[in-house]
């Protein structure tokens, strides 16, 4: 009777590079050595980790997948069974002209197994699901804030459409209860019209009482141990109130992980686009990449703050003698950047 074989990869490193879709996966795995195989498979991470547990036992297993549609979940499944899973921003992948035009999924997954070994990739940060959960409670807010602007707008529109004109008391952003009273009140020719009248009120009505409960559940979020101190802190700060503080926190998670603030311009996006070459140099807006939210968050806040701070509208109205009002706002949110910084790391309120 021939002997079986009992392979043992101790110590050895395996890479898998994901090429990640909802329906499938195409996975590439590489040993220290070679290109090992290159297949299809499930959206499943137990069949990978069953995979490689069954053809490579005992590695150390090293997984890469960008980041995208699909979230952190590939990554806590992943990691909470032993493997050294790594998430990556799309534009980070060195990527050459050629694989760029001849662009397969077969191609993508082998590239990232392949720059995974070699070490050429940095990792972006993962939040904890609580702090995703968190995040994702304030990001909400936004989308109902916006459904509700939408409400407004065909709302609005439907009144012009038949005739209605607003009285001037109520052209302003703000819907009080007797304005909403008053749409009730018009009365159309025909009953289907009546009905899509208030078809529509029922909508933004809707959308604004669960405004009203998203803003109730960030206002106990606020409260807990882990934000109230910070929250308070970040208040203190000209332009900022409650819920954009709570915007700071749950996008940036620890302040801690930004080892300078040009880290943190850099991942809010407040970095200039660069391009030089030889004797031409050009400096040109911002950079596309960055947390949007924050970005666009920070520009209002700059907004409110030169509004509301001496030194900030002082600082302004020097910038405005020599450069457009847009690009003066993105030096005024720099240096508010900085004193959200400041409150953050030091754990305190900034002096008035």
């Amino acid at each position: 009777m021939r002997q079986a074989k009992h392979t043992d990869f101790s110590g050895q490193n395996i890479f898998a590079g994901l090429d990640v879709h909802r329906k499938s996966w195409k996975v590439t795995i590489y040993t220290e050595a070679f290109e090992h195989k290159t297949f299809t498979q499930p959206p499943e991470p137990k069949k990978l980790v069953s995979y490689l547990e069954r053809v490579f036992p005992n590695a150390n297993y090293h997984a890469v997948y960008e980041a995208g549609f699909s979230g952190f979940w590939t990554y806590d499944k992943l990691t909470q069974m032993g493997v050294n899973c790594t998430v990556v921003h799309p534009g980070d992948v060195p990527t050459t002209d050629k694989e760029r035009r001849r662009k397969t999924d077969a191609r993508d997954s082998r590239k990232l197994a392949k720059q995974l070994r070699s070490g050429a990739l940095e990792p972006i940060h993962v939040p904890t699901i609580k702090e995703r959960d968190n995040r994702g409670l304030i990001r909400q807010r936004k989308t109902v804030s916006r459904d509700a602007a939408r409400a407004k707008v065909r709302i609005k529109h439907f009144l012009h459409f038949h005739g209605i004109d607003i009285p001037l008391r109520y052209c302003n952003t703000y819907w009080s209860a007797n304005f909403l009273k008053w749409i009730r009140q018009r009365k159309l020719d025909n009953d289907t019209g009546q009905s899509t009248l208030l078809s529509l009120l029922r909508q933004y009505e809707y959308q604004r009482n669960e405004i009203t409960l998203v803003n109730r559940e960030i206002r106990r979020l606020s409260r807990l141990p882990e934000y109230a101190e910070d929250v308070h802190n970040l208040c203190s700060v000209p332009g900022i109130a409650r819920l954009s503080a709570m915007t700071w926190l749950t996008e940036l998670g620890s302040i801690q992980r930004f080892k300078s603030f040009d880290k943190l311009c850099s991942y809010v996006g407040l970095v200039p686009l660069q391009h030089s070459s030889g004797e031409t140099e050009y400096t040109g807006g911002l950079e596309h990449r960055g947390n949007k939210i924050l970005r666009t968050l920070l520009i209002e806040n700059a907004w409110v703050a030169v509004r509301s701070d001496p030194e900030l509208m002082s600082a302004y109205h020097q910038y405005i003698g020599h450069m457009k009002g847009q690009m003066a706002i993105i030096r005024i949110a720099r240096k508010l950047l900085a004193r959200i910084r400041f409150v953050l790391v030091n754990k305190c309120e900034l002096e008035k």
